[in-house]
Parts: structure tokens; C-alpha cells; sequence
């Protein structure tokens, strides 16, 4: 029999993470409630769970540092952030940290449920394509990187392994599918599986800035990943010298 996938739900108020867990219990998974960061860290020590649905307006320590440290610290958990504020910095930082998605509050719990599952199952497939031999693998260069499409790889250069989020690499594969293509935001997210543009605009140029950090020899003067002024990016895989944004 499966194991039920463990959700760990954080947030300081105590009503909102037990009608969260309750509800989460009743779709079949096992959850963790706990009340912030600290109590977070004491249950990973224990057993690290599949995801974290993640309050990011919290009295003792907010959730933008909470992920900020797990990333530090290398810890790889799946992350939705639950955030109650109408501002979109605090979900774009949170995006820029490595977070993988986010959910207003009051929460939609079928939405959240929904969201759970989807980013379940884009870890592990990232989880399973990792563990395919990389012998038949495609590779494509972006910069100075090269993406294995079969592993979902970012190699290259004196670091070697260069980590990318799931969100991160069907970006990068809606660009190699499309090289040379000037692409519109929109075209992007529907390419890359990405969500709520209407919602959330910003969403590609977060992503799209994370990754030219990672492949750009110089990113305030990307070559490869241009920006086209009022249409969107083009993938230029030869990084042509002539910029165009």
C-alpha cells in the first residue's frame, strides 16, 4: 500500500492549520500542524515531509525567512506559501527564494488541495527523471550551462551541478523548443505549465531573472535570454553579440 504523502502546515494561528490539517486528513493525507518556524525545524529533524503549506505572515519569524533558511541550508521540500497580504512582493520574493507556488488567504481549501497534488506531482517527476541514465540524454546549451532534458540537469562551469526549480526548467524547456522565437509572457505561461496570469503577472520575469543568474555569463547584459521591449524573450542559443535587451 502507498504512503500517504505527509503535508507539513505552518502557520501561528491555531484555528486556520487545524480546519487546514483536518481537511487535508479527510483527502487521504498525513499532516504535520505546527504553529511556526521553530516547531517546523524540530519535525524536520524527525522526518521531512513530501511539502509545506507555509503562512508567510507570521508574529515570530515570517515565512520569507523560514524558506530563506531551508534553501540556505539545502534543505529540498516542495513549498506553497499562504499569503493574506494584496501586495505581490512578498509572493515574488517568495518565488525568487525557490518557493513553488502560492495561495491567497482565507485559503480555498479544494483549491489548495488541487494545488498540493499538481506540485506533488511535478517534484516527482523531476525526482524521477533525475534518476534516468544520463548516457541518451538530449543536451541543450543555454549560456554557460547546458540543460539535459532527460535528467533536468543544469551542468557547467567551476560549479558543476547548478541547482533549478521544477518552474525553472519548464522554462527553460519552453525556450529550447523555441529558439530564436520571440515569445510573449502569455505564450510562456501556457508553454512553461505556469498559472493565474491574470493573477499573478510577474511570475516569468521572477523566473526568468533567476535563471539568467544561472546562465548568463554577465545577467544585467543578457546575450542569451533577451528581453524583447513590449513583446516578451527570445531564446538566442549562439548569444549572438549584438544585445536586444
Amino acid at each position: 500500500m502507498t504512503q500517504a504523502s505527509l503535508i507539513a502546515v505552518v502557520d501561528d494561528d491555531k484555528a486556520t492549520r487545524e480546519t487546514v490539517a483536518d481537511y487535508l486528513k479527510l483527502h487521504g493525507f498525513e499532516v504535520s500542524a505546527l504553529s511556526g518556524g521553530t516547531a517546523l525545524r524540530e519535525s524536520l529533524a524527525k522526518r521531512r515531509p513530501d511539502l509545506i503549506v507555509l503562512d508567510l505572515n507570521m508574529p515570530e519569524e515570517d515565512g520569507l525567512s523560514i524558506i530563506r533558511s531551508l534553501k540556505e541550508k539545502a534543505v529540498s521540500v516542495p513549498i506553497i506559501m499562504l499569503t493574506a497580504t494584496a501586495s505581490p512582493i512578498d509572493r515574488i520574493v517568495g518565488l525568487e527564494l525557490g518557493a513553488d507556488d502560492y495561495i491567497a488567504k482565507p485559503a480555498e481549501l479544494r483549491e489548495l488541495v488541487a494545488r498540493i497534488r499538481s506540485v506533488l506531482r511535478r517534484a516527482a517527476a523531476q525526482a524521477a527523471a533525475a534518476e534516468a541514465p544520463p548516457a541518451k540524454a538530449q543536451e541543450v546549451r543555454f549560456g554557460t550551462r547546458w540543460l539535459n532534458m532527460e535528467t533536468r540537469h543544469l551542468r557547467g562551469g567551476e560549479e558543476g551541478e547548478v541547482l533549478i526549480t521544477a518552474s525553472e526548467f519548464n522554462l527553460l524547456k519552453a525556450f529550447a523548443d523555441n529558439p530564436n522565437r520571440v515569445l510573449s509572457r502569455e505564450r510562456l505561461l501556457d508553454l512553461a505549465n505556469a498559472r493565474d496570469p491574470d493573477a499573478f503577472d510577474r511570475a516569468i520575469d521572477v523566473r526568468v531573472t533567476r535563471i539568467r543568474k544561472k546562465i548568463e555569463p554577465d545577467p544585467s547584459n543578457p546575450k542569451v535570454i533577451r528581453t524583447i521591449r513590449g513583446a516578451g524573450y527570445m531564446f538566442v542559443p549562439e548569444g549572438d553579440k549584438d544585445s536586444s535587451g
